[in-house]
């Protein structure tokens, strides 16, 4: 593979002058151009994943296939004039609309049903001037649901059908609606024809926009890199539809360690591996093929979770088990889940090479699950804070080719702010392989970190993008609940960003790093 640098940067947290309070799928290309100009050739967001109301964390999403409605780029919408923006705004609108875009964080509260208010006025305008009519739009949707038709019909029912519930769980429902008998889903599509057609279209306007930024991304020469979480939540299209493929009754997590003398209990559903064995893993499949069509590689999130499961009966007093139990059947279920995986990737191939899948295999692996991934040829990651033997750092020029390497992650600080939190045995290593002189800004410091990431022998090097910037700020606090994660966003517009001379200067120091790497 060849060498490049890359930037984490979440699609909320993407910042234009025009965007809506969030960042929206149309800004990735000008987010692309300007990560350009630090070297950068590849972009890595986190999950898109539509979300309920109420819901922020991106791996709490309610669909594994839909993109939520909020990222739309309203202005680029077809069916929708300047004169339709306004007036579905009003007055209020407007103003809410000034007050979002010069929010110091994403109000999702707020952002959504603005955006989904406007959104829902293209919709009509297409069902008027082209579903109606029978026009060679209407017939491109039309084409586009049966396409989709494995994952949207699923999303568009448990969507309409959670709406006539008032949000209550799929589990609280009369039992005909959980169990999806098939004359109540016949009757439900009759009696919701139109909000059906109306997520359909969103969907498919979204993908629409998806897949033109993603071709201005590649005339930019910047990869597309994605997140897929390890599993949906309980509460989701994905498992209401597919339940018998789910452990319902237990609670994944992880086991007891220092940290947690009970384990972690996660509240999500387990997967039932002998179940989805029964049509050779067609839902896993199914979600590898979509995320190919996203993305040129992607994160798989909590990867050994692939090999072994912990779980834990609901409400039940015992401590946990792993799912498979014993080393030979885990390291087969993992051999044989991501091997699936690969296949699909081969098979969906609309570039040469392939897209990537990368394993997020940190935290406590256990070794026949790093040999296995190393015979996948499956890349994993080298966090340097945490890459030590017998309490000394590991040298980043021995790190494997086939490896991601990076700072931090999007549950760490950045490195410009972790680095006060080091131990300072730590620090005094990295000091010296990173030639830093104590009598260094903390912005020459920063470069100087960088340039030690930017020479290690793996392939991709990570940053966080506030490592780019040169500021302090977190994207999630592990462990924590509140307004504080998954809503930062740039410091200011990209415009405003692209002509600040003081950071001009600095991406260009920055690209010099990438230069003079390899990368």
């Amino acid at each position: 593979m060849q060498r490049k640098a890359g930037v984490v940067l979440p699609l909320f947290s993407i910042r234009t002058r025009h965007d809506w309070g969030i960042g929206q799928i149309t800004d990735l290309p000008a987010c692309a151009s300007w990560l350009r100009t630090a070297g950068q050739r590849l972009l890595q967001i986190l999950p898109p994943h539509e979300l309920s109301t109420g819901e922020t964390s991106p791996y709490g999403a309610l669909t594994a296939f839909g993109i939520d409605p909020i990222y739309a780029g309203l202005e680029a919408i077809e069916d929708l004039s300047a004169e339709d923006v306004e007036k579905a705004l009003g007055d209020e609108g407007r103003s809410t609309l000034v007050r979002l875009r010069s929010a110091e964080r994403v109000d999702y509260d707020v952002v959504r049903p603005l955006k989904i208010r406007v959104f829902r006025t293209a919709f009509e305008a297409f069902h008027a001037r082209e579903w109606e009519r029978g026009t060679v739009r209407a017939k491109r949707l039309a084409d586009f649901m049966e396409r989709e038709r494995s994952w949207l019909d699923d999303l568009a029912l448990y969507e309409v059908m959670r709406e006539a519930h008032r949000g209550w769980s799929w589990t609280t429902w009369p039992p005909d609606e959980r169990d999806r008998s098939p004359s109540v889903l016949h009757s439900a599509r009759d009696d919701h024809a139109r909000r059906i057609l109306e997520v359909s279209y969103m969907q498919w306007t979204l993908l629409e926009q998806w897949d033109a930024a993603r071709a201005r991304m590649r005339q930019t020469d910047v990869d597309l890199m994605g997140d897929i979480p390890f599993i949906v939540g309980a509460e989701s299209a994905d498992v209401w539809s597919h339940a018998s493929q789910f452990q319902l009754h237990v609670a994944l997590g992880a086991p007891p360690d220092d940290f947690s003398a009970d384990g972690q209990d996660w509240g999500l559903p387990a997967y039932d591996w002998l179940a989805m064995e029964a049509d050779d893993l067609a839902w896993i499949r199914a979600r590898t093929r979509h995320a190919a069509r996203l993305y040129d590689r992607f994160r798989l999130d909590h990867v050994v979770g692939y090999f072994r499961q912990w779980v834990k009966i609901k409400n039940g007093r015992d401590r946990g088990r792993f799912d498979p139990e014993g080393a030979d059947a885990q390291r087969a279920r993992g051999v044989r889940v991501l091997g699936s995986m690969l296949e699909e990737l081969r098979a969906a191939a609309q570039s040469i090479p392939p897209p990537r899948a990368i394993a997020e295999d940190l935290g406590v692996v256990p070794p026949f699950a790093r040999e296995a991934l190393r015979k996948l040829e499956m890349p994993g990651y080298r966090v340097l804070p945490w890459e030590k033997d017998d309490g000394i750092l590991r040298d980043a020029q021995a790190f494997p080719t086939a490896s991601v390497v990076s700072w931090s992650t999007h549950d760490t600080p950045p490195i410009t702010a972790w680095w006060d939190e080091l131990p300072e045995r730590d620090r005094t290593q990295f000091t010296e392989r990173a030639g830093i002189d104590p009598s260094m800004s903390d912005d020459a410091r920063s470069l100087a970190l960088l340039r030690y990431l930017y020479g290690a022998r793996s392939d991709l090097a990570l940053t966080l993008v506030q490592e780019l910037l040169g500021t302090r700020d977190r994207i999630n606090t592990p462990a924590t609940v509140g307004p504080q994660n998954w809503s930062w966003r740039l410091p200011r517009p990209i415009e405003d960003l692209a002509a600040d001379g003081r950071l001009t200067a600095r991406f260009e120091a920055i690209r010099g790093l990438v230069d003079a790497s390899g990368r």
